[in-house]
């Protein structure tokens, strides 16, 4: 068994409404509350970060599977969003929606579309980040697939 160690070091000067600061070997920023949370705004927060978590994850995921699979890739990218519900005072990160879009080149064929339809999905399962998160966030996909015209 291998195990990775990652880092991460944090300060907060006190009080809600500060802005604080993280670090680990390849991240540096401000922290702070959200603005549609009533904080500061300054720097990222803790919605950002599970959201960019889940969202490079996944995308990273995806395109070592299109790798793999030597799919015709001519383009891809990706859009998420974080759902975070308030109910009685209570924050509760509800669900994450990622929907990539990928472009295969002009000569691929119905097979290939279709398989890269399945990773979308299988990219998904595959993460890491989401396998950790199973069961307490909801993941949907919106995924638009299609060759090149």
């Amino acid at each position: 068994m291998t195990l990775h160690h990652f880092h991460l070091k944090a300060d907060w000067p006190g009080g809600r409404n500060n802005v604080g600061r993280i670090e680990a070997e390849n991240l540096k920023t401000k922290i702070s509350i959200p603005k549609e949370m009533d904080g500061p705004g300054t720097g990222t927060n803790p919605d950002e970060m599970l959201l960019g978590a889940a969202a490079t994850c996944y995308i990273i995921t995806l395109a070592a599977m299109i790798e793999r699979a030597e799919l015709p890739l001519h383009f891809m990218e990706l859009s998420s969003e974080g759902v975070v519900d308030v109910t009685n005072g209570i924050f509760t990160y509800q669900k994450i929606i990622h929907r990539p879009t990928i472009i295969l080149e002009k000569d691929a064929t119905e097979k290939q579309l279709q398989k890269a339809i399945r990773l979308t999905e299988k990219a998904e399962d595959s993460c890491m980040i989401s396998r950790a998160i199973r069961g307490n966030v909801q993941i949907d996909l919106e995924h638009d697939v299609f060759i090149q015209k």
